[in-house]
């Protein structure tokens, strides 16, 4: 019962999170050969909806042609994501007057999307890159990691607030 109840505080220890993604990052190595990814999934996704309506377009456009719409894993683990973050609201008590407003909603589905036209635009998302990047010991993953750390201190040092 140790890990219900792990699952219905409001915040989770960053570190048994990190270790989790650790693991499932090296389950996606072992089955599949390939790094834990999902912005391509929302490629795939307009490409198979666009090889419904405009077939052709998508034959004669290489980088459509060579992704290959379809469905994979890829697509579960967004879906999954989705789903996972709405049972950890639930779970940890988010209910009620607690719920974002539906402009706040709205907001973050939108910097969601401008965040994602972002990784198509450099070829995939620098979370993916520092996550399954540091995994296999690239220095690009790690530099990554140690900037982004360090301008997240930096932040919350600029923007801290005072809690009482």
């Amino acid at each position: 019962m140790w890990a219900v109840q792990a699952l219905k505080r409001a915040s989770w220890s960053p570190y048994a999170t990190g270790a989790a993604i650790g693991v499932l990052s090296w389950f996606a190595f072992l089955t599949v050969g390939r790094p834990l990814a999902v912005s391509s999934a929302f490629v795939r996704l307009v490409a198979w909806i666009e090889s419904i309506l405009a077939p052709a377009h998508v034959e004669t456009t290489p980088y459509l042609a060579k992704l290959n719409p379809m469905f994979d894993w890829e697509f579960f683990l967004v879906a999954g994501i989705a789903l996972g973050a709405l049972a950890a609201a639930r779970l940890g008590g988010v209910h009620g007057r607690e719920r974002p407003a539906g402009g706040r909603i709205a907001e973050a589905v939108f910097g969601g999307f401008l965040l994602m036209i972002g990784a198509r635009i450099a070829n995939g998302c620098t979370s993916g890159n520092g996550i399954s990047g540091s995994l296999q010991l690239a220095l690009s993953g790690w530099v990554f990691f140690l900037t982004i750390f360090a301008s997240g201190v930096a932040a919350a040092k600029l923007f801290k607030k005072e809690v009482r």
